[in-house]
């Protein structure tokens, strides 16, 4: 019983909190990956489908470092579940758009 006691306190990162450096971290990065595509369009370094690009890479790398570094998808026991929950939340979204982009492409009364 002692030993449940002692691990279910809220003083441990038995609920899936980060170190300080990990959100340390994990800021410093999402500021570098706004940054970098904010900078590229300011001074319009690029074709506009290399921004276009830049900006779509970035964002991918961006919602990779908030579901590794604030969302902790890798730090829990059993990150299984949020994985399969996440993959079906990106399937629903990428219906959603691809289904737009469909509907705004091929509407017959816009033309």
């Amino acid at each position: 019983m002692a030993n449940h006691n002692a691990h279910s306190g809220h003083g441990g990162h038995e609920g899936g909190h980060g170190s300080m450096k990990s959100y340390v971290i994990g800021f410093v990065l999402s500021i570098v990956l706004t940054i970098i595509p904010l900078v590229a369009v300011m001074n319009d370094m690029f074709s506009k489908q290399v921004t276009t690009v830049l900006i779509l890479v970035m964002a991918i790398l961006q919602f990779a470092v908030q579901l590794l570094f604030f969302m902790h998808i890798r730090d829990e026991k059993k990150p299984r579940f949020n994985l399969i929950a996440l993959i079906f939340g990106l399937v629903i979204m990428l219906t959603i758009v691809a289904g737009s982009i469909w509907i705004m492409t091929y509407n017959a009364v816009a033309t």
